[in-house]
């Protein structure tokens, strides 16, 4: 798929999500993938979706920041949608050539 039809498919709060990463990190690799069909009756989601993500960055901002730091600062980034709309987020930072 095209990455213009990919964006397409995002929903509101995905989009929102890319837009700011991709401004804070101009990540080299950005990966949103919306989790929320698999949490369908838990805690915390909602039959509108969007509640449940799963995002993948690599930025060359990681480059020296442990694993808890980048977290940090990509749920910093993304404070906004963890205190509404956002019930849970995994996140994969990564600095260039890891995996």
């Amino acid at each position: 798929m095209h990455r213009d039809e990919k964006d397409l498919l995002m929903g509101t709060v995905a989009a929102r999500m890319k837009a700011k990463l991709e401004s804070r990190f101009s990540p080299e690799l950005l990966e949103i993938v919306d989790d929320s069909d698999k949490h369908k009756g838990h805690s915390g989601s909602s039959e509108a979706g969007e509640t449940h993500f799963s995002v993948t960055i690599t930025s060359s901002v990681f480059l020296g920041v442990n694993r808890v730091g980048r977290q940090r600062l990509v749920m910093k980034a993304l404070s906004e949608e963890l205190a509404g709309p956002v019930h849970a987020l995994t996140i994969k930072a990564l600095a260039p050539n890891e995996e």
